[in-house]
């Protein structure tokens, strides 16, 4: 089945959940004119069709090969990512003054959705190299900017995250990767690094690492973790390519999904003779490596919606197809049972809802890089709601897609078992789902002694006339802030904090869903798709509040060897 760019409901959740034309009213980002914006979703949404969506098959059935340490992928993966640079999709949001076109981000961020739509893991070299730019905008020298900026925004080069190792999976403290001065102001780099996505290939002429280290005598724990700019290929002063680094890719991970992405096993320093240069300070690596992050989970929050989109399509196209059973004494294609109908606008309200809820975090993130007054911190409490129940319905609408196809649905003919296993990767990366809801009940919660949270919720709440279930589910979700502000223990907070996360999410994409069913552009579908999800899956996830502030005791009621028993 072919893939179908959503560019109408992108469009509009640009404009009214991401808030486009206010924020074109900024000198930063006046180039974002209506033109301007629906000439981007058209233009990235008509490439990603052309381009990454023919090779997502072939991805999934030959995946990346490693031979003789080098990385190889089918056949028109390295045509279409050319193709992607030479018209310059990967600087959108970029500093205009590496090459970028200073776009806001909410931009970016449909260059990304429309990507992985149509090739998920394709998609997964760009939006690394996202984060690798982000993390040297804000954290590196000068020199390091003028090095490795205006490459990495053009996307000649591509870049990588170096956080996880085998024995640190999550703890990121445990690393034991090192740094040590080479007494010239570089650093040797020596360690392993584990599921690296898109560590080494060929696709472009240079691939530079981000990477965790711990330099002599750093403290113990998250304290002593320095961040290293580690090239794969070592760079000239004047900007050309030198020798190859000390590093490479030893093996690549068999996966359930995402085939076609190397997730690699990269080794750096086999010879003693891997170069790094430190970004930022000694110590404050981590710091660094979370701008990167945070950029990530915003994009992998997306990839839940990338995932339900073209699941829907597929199913949608299938039930329009499939003839079984009769209305009316007729034969009658599956689209017209009810069952068959209750999936389908489940999955149809889960996306729009998730990508209402991607675009107004976007739009959030750009207020924030605008200075706009309590835009960065509602943009970090919507960070891991989006990465988290975004995540999921990628997972549920996938799984649903499986249904909808009945018994050709577990064949892989269809692709919509692809679509599911491609899915279940998104909650587990990044922070896996449940980090995202500790995040959230443990860091976030605090802004403003709860007040960012509870604003939020009062301003849903009042802004939800419309669609009661969303009113009473960001009233459920002010009690529950305020419980776990009022003396709730950390473990509590913790016991709770999927289902509240779950609520939060719920709350403010059933919101910007509404928004959008006023606006009246999406028409009649538009107000049946918020109803139902306001009727529905906003009304299922108020029933989430008993366990969100049913305290820790049950969970421990047995200890770990009889509940493992």
């Amino acid at each position: 089945m072919n893939f179908s760019p959503a560019t109408a409901d992108q469009v509009l959740a640009i404009r009214i959940n991401a808030g486009i034309e206010e924020l074109a009213t900024y000198d930063r980002f006046a180039a974002a004119s209506p033109d301007m914006v629906a000439a981007i979703v058209d233009g990235i949404g008509q490439f990603a069709a052309g381009e990454f969506a023919p090779l997502n098959r072939i991805g999934d059935l030959e995946g990346a090969r490693l031979t003789d340490g080098k990385v190889t992928l089918p056949a028109g993966f390295a045509e279409a990512y050319q193709a992607y640079v030479a018209q310059g999709w990967n600087a959108v949001s970029g500093d205009a003054a590496f090459g970028g076109q200073d776009l806001p981000f909410a931009l970016s961020v449909n260059v990304l959705e429309n990507l992985g739509s149509a090739n998920m893991a394709f998609s997964l070299l760009p939006m690394l190299t996202v984060g690798t730019i982000e993390a040297l905008a804000h954290h590196g020298s000068d020199a390091q900017k003028a090095t490795y900026l205006a490459k990495l925004i053009s996307g000649e080069w591509t870049g990588t995250m170096n956080l996880t190792e085998p024995q640190a999976g999550s703890d990121v403290g445990a690393l034991r990767t090192g740094a040590t001065p080479r007494g010239d102001g570089t650093w040797a780099i020596k360690g392993t690094k584990i599921f690296i996505t898109w560590g080494e290939h060929e696709l472009a002429s240079n691939v530079i690492h981000l990477v965790l280290a711990r330099t002599p005598g750093a403290p113990a724990g998250s304290r002593g973790i320095s961040l290293f700019v580690v090239p794969k290929f070592l760079v000239h002063a004047d900007g050309s390519l030198g020798g190859r680094n000390d590093l490479r890719c030893v093996s690549l991970e068999h996966k359930l999904g995402i085939h076609a992405s190397p997730t690699c096993v990269m080794s750096f320093g086999d010879n003693d003779a891997c170069i790094g240069e430190l970004v930022g300070h000694e110590n404050e690596g981590l710091k660094a490596m979370f701008t990167m992050m945070n950029s990530a989970r915003i994009n992998v929050g997306s990839q839940g919606v990338q995932i339900a989109e073209r699941a829907w399509q597929a199913a949608r196209h299938y039930a329009r197809d499939r003839v079984q059973g009769v209305r009316d004494r007729q034969p009658a294609a599956i689209i017209e049972h009810p069952d068959v109908r209750r999936m389908l606008l489940r999955m149809r309200a889960l996306t729009e809802a998730a990508r209402a809820l991607l675009y107004f975090t976007a739009g959030q993130v750009d207020r924030g890089a605008l200075g706009i007054d309590g835009a960065q911190q509602r943009a970090d409490c919507l960070v891991p709601m989006l990465k988290a129940w975004g995540t999921d319905v990628g997972c549920e609408v996938a799984s649903l897609g499986v249904q909808v196809h009945g018994g050709m649905g577990f064949i892989e003919e269809t692709g919509a078992a692809q679509h599911y296993r491609d899915a279940r990767i998104a909650p587990i990366y990044e922070g896996t789902n449940g980090i995202q809801a500790a995040d959230l009940v443990t860091r976030k919660l605090g802004y403003e002694q709860g007040g960012v949270l509870t604003g939020l919720f009062a301003e849903i709440a009042a802004d939800c006339d419309d669609a009661p279930d969303v009113r009473a589910l960001a009233q459920d979700c002010s009690e529950i802030t305020r419980w776990m502000m009022g003396g709730a223990s950390l473990d509590d907070k913790l016991a709770g904090s999927v289902p509240f996360c779950t609520m939060a999410a719920v709350a403010v994409a059933g919101w910007q869903l509404q928004r959008q069913a006023r606006d009246g552009a999406g028409g009649e579908a538009k107000r049946v798709v918020a109803h139902y999800f306001a009727a529905h899956i906003a009304a299922e996830a108020c029933g989430l509040k008993a366990s969100a502030v049913a305290g820790a005791g049950l969970i421990y009621a047995l200890d770990a060897e009889a509940l493992a028993g």
